[in-house]
């Protein structure tokens, strides 16, 4: 059996994921995702598109919303091309648009996801905040995913297992029932505790980067909820259409961020989700994302002493 990376690997072998190289003329390219061998995670596309972004952008600015769109499933067979238009640099803000491309089946280039950011010179102004961080068990106090997945590994449909069990860098810890477990209806409702697995240098950029890509996990999956499906059972098949994220307030994604996650509606084969994110009760970050799922019938197991 092979060994688990540690937790500082993890976040090492992120840390470089999330490191597009310069190919100059605003050009990069984001490294593919170590010992990949499937689809690109929707959070790693958009955290190396920031990257690309703030890369072109002025140092005292810094990054306050990001919109993006996916238009078709990144492979991880290739890296991924990262070209950033610098359309904005006013008096206070900034605006780029990044297009990240890879190899279609013809080999050509296709875009596969669209993404818009704005930066900001800091400046002081008006303040208020409403939203109140959920009361929920501290993470000390809950099992991590990890553990939990790895005691209910056996009941998982083999072909979704490795992926199911593999070692992630975002530690994760819920105070909700996991919808991937349940086979009736729950609330679109979910709160977890996530932070990276070892210490991040302090760039607050690296920061945002992984706090783009941890805020793809288990979003889409609260407009399921309600139906009683699970795509670990293969009862439904889902993919992000669009992802926004606004970053509010300063944050550091090694300490314990609450993600607050409801979907208000779904409907035409798509369904709607809100996130807020919460550090020390705090709000860091909202994100509001729509995805497709569509019900399927589940893969039928084959019988005994069949080929």
């Amino acid at each position: 059996m092979t060994d688990m990376p540690n937790d500082k690997q993890l976040i090492a072998d992120l840390l470089a994921l999330l490191d597009p190289a310069p190919l100059g003329d605003d050009r990069f390219e984001g490294p593919r995702k170590k010992g990949g061998v499937g689809r690109v995670f929707g959070g790693q596309v958009i955290g190396q598109a920031l990257i690309a972004a703030e890369r072109t952008v002025d140092d005292d600015r810094a990054a306050h919303s990001l919109h993006a769109y996916f238009l078709r499933g990144g492979s991880e067979d290739h890296p991924i091309q990262l070209t950033v238009d610098r359309q904005l640099d006013g008096g206070s803000f900034s605006n780029r648009r990044v297009v990240a491309s890879q190899p279609g089946p013809d080999g050509t280039m296709q875009p596969i996801l669209n993404l818009a950011a704005s930066f900001q010179k800091h400046q002081p102004g008006l303040e208020h905040e409403r939203a109140v961080q959920p009361d929920v068990p501290p993470p000390d106090d809950l099992e991590s995913d990890e553990v939990l997945r790895l005691r209910v590994a056996e009941t998982m449909p083999e072909r979704v297992r490795h992926i199911f069990t593999e070692a992630r860098p975002i530690e994760i810890k819920a105070t909700t029932a996991r919808h991937w477990l349940s086979e009736g209806p729950q609330e679109p409702l979910q709160n977890s505790w996530f932070r990276a697995r070892a210490p991040l240098p302090d760039d607050p950029r690296i920061h945002r980067a992984v706090l783009a890509y941890l805020s793809d996990m288990q979003l889409l999956g609260t407009s399921i909820m309600p139906h009683g499906l699970s795509w670990m059972r293969g009862e439904v098949k889902s993919a992000s259409l669009d992802h926004a994220i606004w970053f509010h307030a300063p944050f550091r994604a090694d300490d314990w961020l609450l993600y607050h996650c409801e979907s208000p509606w779904s409907g035409g084969s798509r369904g709607f989700n809100v996130g807020q994110i919460f550090q020390d009760g705090r709000l860091v970050a909202s994100v509001a994302q729509e995805g497709m799922i569509r019900r399927v019938e589940p893969r039928a197991r084959p019988a005994a002493g069949s080929s």
